[in-house]
């Protein structure tokens, strides 16, 4: 399991909804039934079925449950509990148990990202979330990003490999939550928010079409999947459900996050941003939304520059410098000694050497050098100095640039002004990690007021606990996939030449930071 820093954030108390009138994807109810005789020799199935009509209607009974039924009823002396699963057309029977367990239900709520995995334990009967767990995704090893990944699905087998990486990430954490094999047997329903490929290699089903004109998944919303189809180790019939995908490079993580910010609920016009292996950007309100997607690159991973690793033991994640004496400052995770730079340590440190004059607006050294020193080599654990490079520089701000033009553009198809924005939501380590202040003075975040900055969290997890828990939220999501006007940005001119014109700090019209604009003027004064 990874360490709690290198872990996707826990689900924020911010973003955590309290959810009245619980109908979860799953639910359980005692029955107390009558031995057969005589008077009453109905089938033990039927008898089953017609006590849970009364409360349900119709109830669709599999027959895998068929042969337990009488087993069960005449062990626990026809005093048993029935799970039912909401199938949105009806309910169907998934289990039955001796005795009253109504108290114990039990679902999970996933988040599968690209790089990371984190699995929450959710009580389905008040909607706390008891455990959490995380791991990377063993997906990695076949492929970093997206893209590599959909080329070895390509391969021989290589689909197969994917599909068991992800689901053997998936069991571990589930017996990390569950260490003993009867109680994963307990867990009875699965909400899922990850991108549209992550779900498609979940699901077996070849991701090709994604990245190929025109762009066209296999499926957008699978609806309810049982977990014994994809070998979960949990109650095989435990439906598992999908928060739905918009497009190819817009997927129900991305309506999650729309549905825990409430932006889709708001009159003011809102924008949101998740920008991880990959960055999705929304912008709306109550009354339209539009979004856009597409590769970011792991530049808050740790990928893209040299000294670049993950938020590990070791990592430099704050950095500033002396405006007097130049002297750096750091700190580090577990205030271990350093081995490289994360994401947040990055953003710190090109804010500093932008506000100290050491880059200028085109993120280029000032002084003729091609690098800076943020730990010397005597004070590292690996006895080299550790650097930001100009070759760094510039590839962390190709991802900068992909968000400002990615937002420009959207906001020029919708006639919206910069002026117009009431919050912007940051999602994911993307928005919890990340120093705002910083964030903001290299363009990477907008120059709102503070307040309207919302840290979501792990809003993919938390919309996923959401929908495990209620139909409402459910069909909630679902309307919001049906809502958003999403715009390819693959080879879009429009968009390459904003790409272009955004590689400035904190952005091409610096009129739209006015707080950096007022703090590069105290810094020369």
């Amino acid at each position: 399991m990874l360490n709690d820093k290198t872990k996707p954030i826990i689900l924020s108390d911010q973003v955590q909804t309290s959810l009245s009138n619980l109908d979860p994807l799953t639910q359980k109810v005692f029955l107390s039934l009558n031995p057969p005789s005589p008077q009453d020799n109905r089938a033990d199935v039927d008898q089953v079925r017609h006590a849970l009509v009364r409360s349900y209607g119709s109830v669709n009974v599999p027959l895998a449950i068929m042969p337990r039924v009488p087993v069960i009823c005449r062990s626990a002396d026809w005093q048993v509990t029935a799970t039912l699963a909401d199938t949105g057309q009806g309910w169907k029977l998934i289990d039955l148990e001796p005795g009253d367990t109504t108290k114990e239900q039990f679902g999970l709520a996933i988040d599968i990202g690209t790089t990371t995995v984190v699995v929450y334990l959710v009580d389905l009967c008040d909607g706390t979330v008891l455990k959490h767990a995380a791991d990377y995704n063993a997906q990695i090893v076949l492929g970093e990003d997206i893209l590599n990944r959909i080329r070895h699905a390509a391969e021989p087998g290589g689909l197969a490999r994917l599909q068991k990486a992800v689901v053997d990430t998936l069991n571990g954490l589930i017996r990390i939550l569950c260490p003993l094999p009867m109680e994963t047997g307990k867990i009875t329903a699965v909400a899922i928010g990850a991108n549209t490929t992550m779900v498609h290699l979940l699901l077996g089903l070849n991701p090709a079409s994604i990245c190929r004109d025109p762009y066209t998944p296999i499926v957008n919303n699978p609806g309810l999947i049982p977990a014994g189809e994809i070998g979960l180790d949990i109650n095989p019939l435990a439906p598992i459900y999908c928060l739905p995908s918009i497009g190819s490079y817009l997927g129900g993580d991305v309506i999650g996050g729309i549905l825990v910010s409430g932006m889709h609920k708001q009159p003011d016009v809102s924008l949101f941003v998740d920008i991880g292996t990959n960055g999705e950007i929304v912008m709306g309100n109550e009354e339209w939304l539009v979004a856009c997607a597409g590769a970011a690159g792991p530049a808050l991973e740790g990928g893209v520059t040299s000294y670049g690793m993950r938020a590990e033991p070791g990592a430099v994640d704050r950095v500033s410098i002396d405006p007097k004496t130049g002297k750096v400052e750091y700190t580090t995770i577990d205030n271990a000694p350093a081995r490289g730079i994360c994401g947040s340590g990055l953003v710190d440190t090109l804010a500093e050497l932008f506000l100290n004059g050491i880059i200028n607006r085109t993120a280029r050294f000032q002084t003729g050098k091609d690098s800076f020193v943020v730990v010397p080599a005597a004070e590292s654990a690996t006895g080299e100095d550790i650097v930001i490079t100009q070759i760094d520089i510039t590839n962390f701000i190709a991802t900068k640039a992909a968000v400002n033009a990615a937002t420009d553009f959207l906001m020029e198809n919708v006639g919206c002004a910069w002026q117009e924005m009431s919050h912007f939501y940051a999602a994911g380590a993307f928005g919890q990690y990340l120093p705002i202040e910083s964030a903001v003075t290299i363009g990477l975040y907008p120059d709102l007021p503070r307040a309207a900055i919302v840290r979501l969290g792990n809003s993919s997890g938390e919309a996923a606990r959401q929908v495990l828990l209620s139909r409402t939220k459910r069909l909630e999501a679902e309307a919001i996939a049906a809502k958003v006007t999403y715009f390819e940005l693959n080879a879009n001119p429009a968009f390459m030449e904003k790409f272009s014109g955004s590689k400035f700090l904190p952005h091409t019209d610096i009129d739209r930071y006015p707080s950096v604009k007022e703090r590069l003027q105290a810094r020369r004064l």
